[in-house]
Order: structure tokens, then C-alpha cells, then sequence
């Protein structure tokens, strides 16, 4: 039995079948996937970065472990809002919205109903108890200093860092955690909505094809599109932190693999779930393993670097970072802190 190779969360027949599905009801975000992971010399992977405090990145290294925070305490907590009014007001248009359905019930029947029919009842439950983290995409230009702009955003005004990892192109981790991974749209109303409507020419073009589709595979990629659509849609003013996000949906779709606790931020008590970037936890994540996806982390301005640098050293090395001394940058950007 210990010896039997482990059964890979999905086929490859099912991981193409959920690729082409993208493709046709989330070209957006398709392009923008393909466009990043495409400029890596293997494409199996990319390298994003995860801003945070000094502070919180020795708890991910030391635990091999990232928080995913409720939407509702983020920053700017009308963003879930933000995107739900802009995707609520194509559905709610009686000819926009008919065009989808009927398009759609084309293919499969039923299918655009059932799936709205299950996200509207799930508002609330996305509202108030879906999860996210964030990480931006990483440019070789800023291996050495970072991103001024982010390090001004994130951490206030304590030591900050950026941990560089290299994301997998796909990952049966993050399916056996059931999580989104979805790069963030910077887009107008005007823009989305276009977006939309590129979906419905979308299937009316494919139709021949997802009518072959299993029911139910369909109706949960299309409430993910929605999801997603919501969640992943920001303000275009927002655009230079090329934001990617993974997103977790508890109540809808729940992993044992992830953990959660009760932890006070700011001030504030809330729950947080828990990515575990440890195979040690399930043999699914061999592919998620913080040791293997480490690049580099870069210290923020700071008049503290060679503390740091020590403390960073212990740590990474201590979570299995080989040559943990040469993966640390000091960023020389003069920024007042």
C-alpha cells in the first residue's frame, strides 16, 4: 500500500478539458496567464513576489505556511463589491442577459440559469467568507531592488521584504487545495463588459464542444468564472501592482489540506486559512513545496539589513533553501522609512 504511486488530483484529460474551458469563459484572464508565463524560458513555471512585513515573511518561511484573509478586511474592502456591480449590472440588463443564457442553453441547457441562479444565492457566502492572497508579478529588472511602488503600499512603515517564488504553470497542489489562481483584471466597466460579450461569442463558437461537457464540470466553471470575474476585477487605476490572487471559497468548495485559526491583526480578530507549502503535509504538494519554489527574497529600505540578513539566512536555510546566503538582496532604493 506505502509503496503505490499516489493518484494525481487530476488527469491530464481533465487538466486540458479545464484549460480549453478557460479559454472560452475566461479569455481575459487566458491571455494574461499565457502572455506572463510565456516570457519563462521552460514555461513550467513563473516568478510572482509576496510583499509583506519582515515580520509576517519569517512566519511564512519558519511555518512554510501563507494566510489567505477574508475579502472583507483587505485594504479596500468595497473590491468584491466593486466587481459585483459591474458584473450585476451586464446580467441585470434584460437583453444582455438573455443573450448569455440563451446563448449558452444552446450548448447545454439550463446550464447559465442553474449556475447564476447558484451564485446569487451564494452572495453573501462570497461576500463574507471567501478568501484571498496576493502576489505580484516579479520582472528580472527588479531581481535586485524590488518595486518601489510596493514597498511603499504594503507593510506601513516597518521593515518590509519580498519572497520571490516560482509558481507552477499547473499545479495538482492547488487543486487538491481547491484554490483559484487568477491574475487580476484592471478594467473599466466599458472594458468588462466587452469582456463578457467576447464570452458569449466565445460560446456560441464552441458550442459543438460543451455540449459534450459533463453537466456539472460546466455549471462549476461557470459560477467560477463568475467567482473570479468578481473577486479578480479592480480598479484600473490600481494596474502597476499586477496583482495576481489565489482565492479560497470555504463554504463552497472546502480542502482538508487547508488550515485555519483565529489570529488578531491589527487589532482586528478574524480567521484565516493557511496554504501549506509542505509536501510533509500531503504528498499532492510535492509541486507547492516552499523549499523548491524559493528564488530569492529582496529586504526592503531598511537601516537594518545585515540583522536581517542573518535572521533570513537561519530561517531559509532551516526550511531546506540551499544556499540561502547568495538568495538575499538588499534593495538600494532610497526610500525614507
Amino acid at each position: 500500500m506505502g509503496n503505490e504511486p499516489l493518484k494525481p488530483v487530476a488527469t491530464p484529460d481533465q487538466i486540458e478539458q479545464g484549460i480549453r474551458l478557460g479559454r472560452i469563459l475566461m479569455p481575459y484572464a487566458d491571455r494574461q496567464r499565457k502572455a506572463f508565463f510565456e516570457k519563462t524560458p521552460n514555461q513550467t513555471h513563473a516568478r510572482l513576489i509576496h510583499y509583506t512585513t519582515a515580520e509576517n515573511a519569517l512566519k511564512i518561511i519558519n511555518s512554510k505556511r501563507i494566510w489567505m484573509r477574508n475579502t472583507h478586511v483587505m485594504a479596500d474592502y468595497r473590491e468584491v463589491q466593486h466587481g459585483f456591480e459591474i458584473f450585476n449590472k451586464f446580467f441585470s440588463d434584460p437583453a444582455k442577459g438573455k443573450v448569455f443564457a440563451e446563448t449558452l442553453d444552446k450548448c447545454a441547457p439550463g446550464v447559465a440559469l442553474e449556475a447564476i441562479q447558484m451564485f446569487n444565492e451564494s452572495w453573501r457566502a462570497i461576500q463574507f467568507n471567501t478568501y484571498i492572497s496576493s502576489i505580484s508579478e516579479h520582472q528580472d529588472s527588479e531581481d535586485q531592488h524590488g518595486r518601489l511602488s510596493m514597498w511603499r503600499a504594503f507593510g506601513g512603515g516597518g521593515a518590509r521584504v519580498g519572497i520571490v517564488l516560482k509558481i507552477p504553470t499547473i499545479s495538482q497542489g492547488s487543486l487538491a487545495l481547491s484554490l483559484i489562481f487568477s491574475p487580476v483584471a484592471y478594467l473599466t466597466e466599458e472594458a468588462a463588459h466587452k469582456v463578457l460579450e467576447e464570452v458569449i461569442a466565445n460560446i456560441r463558437n464552441n458550442c459543438e464542444y460543451l455540449g459534450t461537457v459533463d453537466r456539472a464540470v460546466l455549471v462549476r466553471t461557470v459560477f467560477m468564472m463568475l467567482l473570479a470575474g468578481v473577486v479578480c476585477l479592480k480598479h484600473e487605476g490600481f494596474h502597476e501592482e499586477r496583482e495576481w490572487r489565489a482565492i479560497y471559497a470555504p463554504k463552497r468548495w472546502p480542502s482538508t489540506l487547508m488550515e485555519s485559526s483565529t489570529e488578531v491583526i491589527a487589532g482586528v480578530p478574524q480567521v484565516v486559512y493557511k496554504i501549506p507549502l509542505d509536501p510533509a503535509v500531503s504528498g499532492h504538494l510535492a509541486d507547492l513545496d516552499f523549499a523548491k519554489m524559493f528564488d530569492r527574497l529582496i529586504v526592503g529600505p531598511t537601516p537594518y539589513v545585515w540583522p536581517m540578513y542573518d535572521a533570513f539566512v537561519d530561517a531559509l536555510t532551516k526550511a531546506g533553501v540551499a544556499d540561502a546566503g547568495t538568495r538575499l538582496f538588499a534593495s538600494g532604493i532610497p526610500l525614507r522609512v
